[in-house]
């Protein structure tokens, strides 16, 4: 081909794309430095608080640019709380309630966990009973000493388990039966986590995590700019988890925002008694520990109370009529971890809560 018949190069059609690239490239770059800004000026801010409570730990984590410590605070709130709903104190408002027929609210708490209570025990069929204490603690699993369980003495304390002979409205509380009692356990960690969250979001703080022995409340985002990552630990017992080294064994993570989220499960608090054993969820209608495949149940909801309420609910039930529950409420979500015939662990995660898990584990 002669020199004079070569066709010309078009400039343009290297030109235009190039610049393209570089403008997409810069973008990214500006991006990039923007989010690592967010980051660093997040991480500058944030605040750090701990303590004990409840028998357990507390972890809260927010962004503050006024860099204020709401520690005291927190602690005198969670010691008004405890006053209020533990069985372990025998002045608390519970307690007073148990021993005699009705109570006259003492805090803004007891109408508040009642009202949740009715709502998780309806939506449940009874699945979550807070009257369920005479056999928690004749199980060993509450205050006092465990009882020397018999058919006979099962089925007279389960007679006890009576939630409809309370009745209540916002200033006291009222049982047609005296002998009935009150036991919060299965939501207190939960509602206090709430009551926190709420008095720190109060003062302005738009993010924030919360987290009372694996309870935990999310707003905002964390200080990596993102929705809080919160982990799931995998369901192995005290003797399991000592034989991998000890510490944290995360069977998955969650990013969670704007929603409470608590786990139940039936792998560290329990006992062994005759070969035989027994943990720590007792189904109401049985009156026996449970005995269910489901090794963990993970609740997404509204606020952490509701979480940490149907949590325990789906360990009674069991996977398969927890399934029923999250069909009919979509407000909550749902990562169950249990254990097939051949004792494979698998999982069930309702549709958001896989769009939100990070680096999950297949079965």
């Amino acid at each position: 081909m002669s020199q004079q018949s070569r066709p010309k190069l078009n400039l343009k059609s290297f030109i235009y794309p190039a610049i393209l690239l570089l403008l997409m490239w810069a973008v990214h770059l500006y991006r990039d430095h923007q989010h690592q800004q967010n980051v660093s000026e997040h991480t500058k801010n944030m605040v750090y608080l701990e303590g004990e409570t409840m028998g357990t730990y507390y972890h809260i984590k927010y962004i503050d640019p006024q860099g204020r410590n709401f520690k005291t605070q927190v602690d005198s709130l969670l010691v008004a709380f405890n006053q209020s709903q533990s069985t372990y104190i025998p002045t608390s408002e519970i307690s007073v309630f148990n021993k005699n027929h009705g109570l006259t609210y003492q805090s803004p708490y007891f109408y508040q966990v009642l009202k949740t209570s009715k709502q998780v025990y309806e939506a449940t069929d009874g699945a979550f009973d807070p009257t369920v204490l005479p056999l928690v603690k004749a199980w060993g699993f509450g205050p006092g000493k465990k009882d020397e369980m018999t058919p006979h003495k099962v089925d007279s304390l389960k007679a006890l388990v009576d939630f409809k002979s309370i009745s209540f409205d916002s200033l006291a509380a009222q049982k047609s039966r005296p002998e009935v009692q009150l036991d919060f356990s299965a939501l207190a960690k939960g509602y206090g986590v709430d009551v926190v969250t709420d008095y720190i979001r109060a003062q302005g703080i738009d993010n924030i995590m919360v987290e009372i022995g694996g309870e935990v409340d999310c707003y905002g985002i964390s200080d990596k700019n993102q929705a809080w990552v919160i982990g799931i630990d995998e369901p192995l017992t005290a003797d399991e988890l000592k034989a991998r080294g000890g510490g944290r064994q995360l069977f998955a993570a969650i990013q969670v925002q704007d929603r409470g989220m608590a786990t139940s499960g039936n792998y560290r608090n329990y006992y062994i008694e005759n070969g035989k054993k027994y943990a720590h969820t007792i189904d109401p209608k049985s009156g026996y520990p449970v005995q269910h495949s489901i090794l963990s149940a993970t609740v997404l909801a509204p606020n952490c109370m509701i979480a940490d309420a149907y949590a325990t609910a789906f360990m009674v039930m069991g996977v398969e009529k927890a399934k029923t529950v999250l069909q009919q409420h979509p407000e909550l979500d749902a990562y169950l971890i249990y254990s097939d015939e051949n004792g494979k662990l698998k999982v069930y995660a309702t549709k958001k809560a896989e769009q939100s898990m990070i680096n999950i584990r297949k079965s």
